[in-house]
């Protein structure tokens, strides 16, 4: 993945930026690495610092609806303080660690409709352009690939991710936002729950699995939500497909048992996430945002169980073209370079 762009704070004549990712997948906690390819220009300028900043899409809820926009969630400086000759070429190579929970855009290399991006901030002689965005791909850590795959052979679907702008109650969440991946019940659930959402919440010592039910509402009550958490090791072993079905089971049951309170303490539903608020953090993107869109991705694609597990599978090859539109639509539509 490259990009191309002149630095408009200087004009024509001043210095050019090619940010390259190596290929591959990252993955959350793990290695981000590549080069940014600097070319002079006409004369010889003074390369203060070149900083990376990773940005994700991101939705928010707020008392005027929903809306969304683009989040800066970790910057890094990758280089800087030389002098760039006219005409000179130059590679900046650079290693850093990703954030553990940053979110995955992909399963079995298959994308998920999340947008990440990486943006090159370049400061020469006191001025800043922060250049296009490079599109980054994030693949789950064998814990969390462990709990999809047993969801999709328990016969769960798959129906749409998104990132939430917020905090998620009683958890050590650090970004100020977390990932849902929705998924449709299996049909031994259908009758007791409308679908379930899966929050990964990783760090250094394992990961927190945040798993919330949205309970079927009977003849005498409306349905209500259900939170609960588990933590796993980065290297447990265990019979995922027995471990998920009884969380999910006891969840269910746990719901039914408290008659409307929350399944365990200190942790909340929708309605108890902290934090929602549809401006603060933001840089640009607001608007109340399209339905059509944020369901999109999710939209005749479907989480196949068997032998192959957690497989996002494509159904008329729509879905693919229109994920991956999308994410072009959101990088092409990006033009704040130049701005501080």
């Amino acid at each position: 993945m490259v990009f191309k762009r002149l630095l408009g704070s200087l004009g024509v004549g001043g210095p050019t930026v090619d940010t390259v990712l190596d290929p591959g997948a990252a993955l959350p906690g793990g290695n981000l690495s590549g080069r940014v390819h600097l070319k002079g220009g006409n004369a010889d300028f003074d390369i203060d610092h070149i900083t990376l900043e990773l940005v994700a899409r991101v939705e928010a809820e707020h008392d005027g609806g929903e809306s969304e926009g683009v989040v800066a969630f970790e910057r890094f400086t990758v280089g800087g303080g030389f002098r760039l000759a006219a005409g000179e070429e130059r590679a900046v190579p650079f290693g850093v660690a990703l954030p553990w929970e940053t979110p995955i855009t992909e399963l079995y290399g298959q994308p998920l409709g999340i947008v990440l991006g990486v943006r090159t901030e370049l400061s020469v002689a006191g001025a800043k352009d922060k250049g296009d965005l490079d599109q980054l791909t994030v693949g789950p850590l064998p814990v969390q690939e462990a709990v999809l795959e047993a969801l999709g052979q328990l016969g769960f679907g798959f129906r749409t991710a998104d990132l939430e702008y917020g905090r998620i109650g009683g958890t050590d969440q650090r970004l100020p936002f977390y990932q849902e991946i929705e998924l449709t019940p299996a049909p031994q659930y259908a009758h007791q729950v409308n679908e379930i959402e899966v929050t990964f919440l990783a760090g250094p010592g394992g990961v927190d699995v945040v798993l919330e039910v949205d309970k079927r509402g009977g003849l005498f009550g409306g349905g209500h939500d259900t939170l609960v958490r588990h933590t796993v090791g980065h290297h447990d072993v265990r019979d995922w497909n027995t471990e998920v079905d009884g969380w999910l089971r006891r969840l269910i049951e746990q719901r039914a048992s408290y008659g409307g309170h929350h399944g365990q303490p200190g942790h909340s539903a929708h309605g108890g996430y902290q934090g929602h608020d549809g401006h603060h953090g933001y840089d640009g993107h607001h608007g109340h945002h399209d339905e059509q869109r944020r369901s999109g991705p999710g939209m005749g694609t479907a989480i196949a169980a068997g032998a192959a597990g957690l497989a996002v599978g494509v159904v008329g090859g729509m879905v693919a073209a229109e994920v991956v539109d999308e994410v072009g639509d959101f990088f092409e539509g990006d033009d704040e370079g130049g701005e501080d």
